[in-house]
C-alpha cells in the first residue's frame, strides 16, 4: 500500500473569490489521493461549491485578518485551534500571509504539525514589517513554499535554511490556455485585423496606504502613460484593459478611466471583465503585465496563448518572460522603457513570435497542474520524513541526557 495517499493536509484559504490557483492545486492533490481538508471563510458561497465537487471536504473559518481590522485577530486564532483540533492534520498548508500569521500564533512555535506557507507573491517580503512579522511568527514546525525563484532567494537572504525552502509553482491547465481563435474578440471591438491591438489583462487593485502605495500593483498607469507615449510613434495602434475592479476598487478604476480618456482618447478602452481569456490573447499584438510586484502573474497565460510578451522585471516575471529568449522585459515603473519594448514587437511581429512559442513551451513544462500537483505531494513527503527523522533525534537525545 502507497502510505503517501493516505497524508491529511489542511488547507487554509481567506476567500471564496479569486485565488483559483488554490482550486486547481487542491483539485490536482485529489487525483492524487490526498486527503484534503479545505478551511474558508463560507463553505456554500463563491469557489466553495467547487471545492467539494474536486472532492475536499470543505469548513466554514474564517482565518483572516487585515490591518483595517486587528480587532478580528483573537476571534481568528480561536477559530484555527478549534479547526486544527476538528481535523486533526498530518501537515497544514497556508496559502496567505494573513492566514499563516494566524495559525502560527494560534499552534505556537513548537506545534507537532508541520505547516506550510506557500508564497502567492513576493509583496509582503518587500516590506521590512510583514517580512519580520512572518519570521518572528515562524518555529519549527515552519516550511516555505515559494512559487517564483525571487521569492526563494528572499527567504534565502533571510536565514531560512535549505531544507526548510521549496520552489513550487502555482500550476494551471495549459491546455485550456492555448488559443486557436483569431478575430472574435476584435470583432465585438469593431478594431479591424490589420490595426495593431495592445492588451493588458487584470484586475484593478487600489493602492494600499499600508504598503505606502501611490500607484496600483498591476501597473496601469504605467501602460496608460506609455501606450500615450507610443500613439506619437505607432498613431494607428489601439489598446484595451480587460479584467475590471477588484474589491473596493471601483473609484480608483474610474481614476484610471478619467486619465486614459483624458490622455488617450478613445484609442484605449476599458472593456471590463472577460470569461475568455485565451480568445483576447489570440487577437492581441502585444500582450502587457508591468506590474510593480508580482509573482509569475498573468504572464504564464498569455504565453501559454502563444500571445508576443513584454513584462517588467519584477518577483516571478523573469521566470517566464526571458528576455530576448521568450518575451521582453523592461524596468518596473519605466512607462517611456515599456513603450519601446511596445514598438519593438509591433515592429518585428516574426520574432514576437519566435520568443511567444518559446514561451509556451516553457509554461508547458513549468506550470502544467498534473506535474505541479506531484511536485507539492513530493514536498509533503519530505516534510513529513524531515519531522520523522527530527523526532527520532530528539528521542535519541533525551534517552542519552536519561542514561548519562
Amino acid at each position: 500500500m502507497n502510505t503517501r495517499r493516505r497524508v491529511r493536509v489542511l488547507h487554509l484559504i481567506k476567500t471564496v473569490h479569486g485565488a483559483r490557483w488554490a482550486l486547481r492545486q487542491v483539485t490536482a492533490l485529489r487525483h492524487l489521493g490526498v486527503e484534503v481538508t479545505v478551511a474558508l471563510p463560507e463553505a456554500d458561497r463563491g469557489l466553495a461549491p467547487e471545492y467539494g465537487r474536486a472532492g475536499a471536504k470543505v469548513l466554514s473559518a474564517d482565518l483572516d485578518f487585515t490591518t483595517a481590522r486587528p480587532w478580528s485577530l483573537p476571534a481568528a486564532i480561536r477559530r484555527c485551534r478549534t479547526l486544527v483540533a476538528h481535523v486533526r492534520p498530518d501537515i497544514i498548508h497556508s496559502h496567505f500571509v494573513s492566514t499563516t500569521i494566524v495559525a502560527r500564533l494560534a499552534l505556537g512555535r513548537t506545534h507537532a504539525v508541520p505547516r506550510i506557507f506557500q508564497v502567492p507573491g513576493p509583496l509582503h517580503l518587500e516590506h521590512r514589517i510583514f517580512r519580520r512579522l512572518d519570521l518572528a511568527t515562524s518555529g519549527d514546525p515552519d516550511y516555505w513554499v515559494g512559487s517564483c525563484r525571487w521569492t526563494c532567494e528572499a527567504y534565502r537572504r533571510l536565514g531560512v535554511h535549505a531544507d526548510r525552502l521549496f520552489l513550487s509553482y502555482y500550476g494551471t491547465d495549459v491546455r485550456r490556455l492555448t488559443s486557436t481563435s483569431r478575430d472574435a474578440f476584435r470583432c465585438t471591438l469593431g478594431i479591424d485585423a490589420t490595426i495593431p491591438l495592445v492588451g493588458m489583462i487584470a484586475y484593478t487593485y487600489a493602492p494600499k496606504w499600508v504598503l505606502a502605495q501611490r500607484r496600483g500593483l498591476k501597473g496601469h498607469e504605467d501602460l496608460i502613460d506609455a501606450f500615450q507615449r507610443l500613439r506619437l510613434r505607432v498613431p494607428t495602434a489601439r489598446a484595451v484593459i480587460v479584467g475590471g475592479p477588484w474589491v473596493g476598487a471601483e473609484r480608483y478604476e474610474g481614476r484610471l478611466q478619467r486619465q486614459a480618456r483624458a490622455i488617450c482618447g478613445d484609442a484605449l478602452r476599458f472593456v471590463g471583465k472577460r470569461d475568455d481569456v485565451p480568445v483576447v490573447y489570440g487577437d492581441l499584438d502585444v500582450a502587457v503585465h508591468p506590474s510593480l510586484s508580482e509573482n509569475c502573474g498573468g504572464a504564464v497565460e498569455s504565453l501559454a496563448a502563444g500571445c508576443p510578451t513584454v513584462a517588467s522585471a519584477v518577483g516571478g516575471l523573469p521566470d517566464v518572460v526571458i528576455n530576448g529568449e521568450t518575451g521582453w522585459l523592461v524596468p518596473p515603473g519605466d512607462p517611456a522603457a515599456l513603450s519601446v519594448a511596445i514598438e519593438e514587437v509591433l515592429a518585428d511581429p516574426t520574432e514576437g513570435r519566435r520568443r511567444a512559442r518559446a514561451g509556451q513551451r516553457l509554461v508547458g513544462r513549468l506550470f502544467d497542474i498534473e506535474r505541479t500537483g506531484r511536485e507539492v505531494l513530493s514536498i509533503y513527503d519530505r516534510i513529513l520524513a524531515q519531522d520523522v527523522d527530527a523526532r527520532l533525534a530528539q528521542g535519541s537525545e533525551h534517552a542519552a541526557t536519561a542514561v548519562g
